[in-house]
C-alpha cells in the first residue's frame, strides 16, 4: 500500500518537474553570449502550452534570471500566468533597484534553493500574494549555462489542484498521513493536527517514507490518536 502512495505522489510532483526541465533545457539554448530579453521571448509558446497541460495543475510557470545574466535588463523574470478568460498574462514587477517598489526574487526560497545547489526545489505552501493571492507550492530547478548559475525554472500550482491530486491516494492509509517538504512545511495531510502550511519538526514513532528522488516525504501518524479526514 504504502510503495503504491509512494509512487502516485512522486509521479504528481515529477510531472511538474519534467516540464521545468523542459523550460530549464529551453531557456538554456535560448541564452547566447551576450543574452537579453528579446532573446527569452522564443519561450513563450512552451510556457504558454505547458500552463493547460497536467489537468492545469500549473498555474504560473516562467524563467527568472540570475542578476546581470541580461544585457539590457540586470534583473528579469519570463513569468506567465494562467488566464480562465484568455490567452495567459506576463507577470510584471518593478525590477528597478532604486525603486521603493523593487522586486528583489533573490530573497525567495524557489530561488535561493535552486541557486544552492539543490536540483529539486519544493516551496510552500504560502500565500501568493506577488502573483495570484492563492494558496501555492512553487517547484523550481536551476538553470545553468556552462556550468555556471544563469536562473531558475519555476512553476507556481495551487494547493488546492495539488491536494486533489495527491489526498485521494494519501487517504487509502488507514492512520493520520502527510507529506512535508525538506524544510518540515506540510504540503498536502488528512489529519487536521497537521494541516497544509504548518511546520513538523518530527515526532517518535511516525514512520517517513521518502519519495523518491524528490524533496518531499510521506510521514504515518501512527499512534497519533489523532483521526485522518474523511
Amino acid at each position: 500500500m504504502i510503495e503504491r502512495v509512494v509512487h502516485s505522489v512522486e509521479q504528481t510532483a515529477e510531472q511538474v518537474f519534467a516540464v521545468l526541465r523542459e523550460v530549464r533545457d529551453a531557456a538554456a539554448e535560448s541564452i547566447s553570449a551576450s543574452p537579453k530579453k528579446a532573446d527569452l521571448v522564443a519561450l513563450r509558446p512552451l510556457l504558454w502550452d505547458r500552463l493547460g497541460c497536467l489537468g492545469a495543475l500549473i498555474a504560473g510557470i516562467g524563467f527568472i534570471a540570475a542578476p546581470g545574466l541580461l544585457a539590457d535588463a540586470p534583473w528579469y523574470l519570463e513569468w506567465w500566468q494562467e488566464n480562465p478568460g484568455g490567452r495567459p498574462v506576463q507577470l510584471l514587477r518593478d525590477l528597478d533597484p532604486a525603486s521603493s517598489a523593487f522586486f528583489d526574487y533573490t530573497h525567495w526560497d524557489w530561488y535561493t534553493g535552486p541557486r544552492s545547489g539543490a536540483e529539486r526545489t519544493v516551496c510552500g505552501p504560502y500565500v501568493d500574494y506577488l502573483c495570484t493571492d492563492e494558496y501555492s507550492l512553487t517547484l523550481a530547478v536551476p538553470v545553468t549555462v556552462g556550468g555556471a548559475f544563469a536562473g531558475v525554472a519555476a512553476a507556481d500550482v495551487f494547493v488546492r489542484r495539488f491536494d486533489a491530486a495527491v489526498l485521494p491516494a494519501l487517504r487509502t492509509i488507514p492512520e493520520p498521513a502527510f507529506l512535508v517538504n525538506a524544510e518540515g512545511r506540510v504540503v498536502a495531510s488528512t489529519t487536521p493536527r497537521w494541516l497544509a502550511g504548518s511546520v513538523y519538526r518530527g515526532a517518535e514513532g511516525f514512520p517517513t517514507h521518502a519519495i523518491g528522488g524528490l524533496p518531499l516525504t510521506l510521514v504515518i501518524g501512527r499512534g497519533s490518536g489523532v483521526p485522518a479526514m474523511a
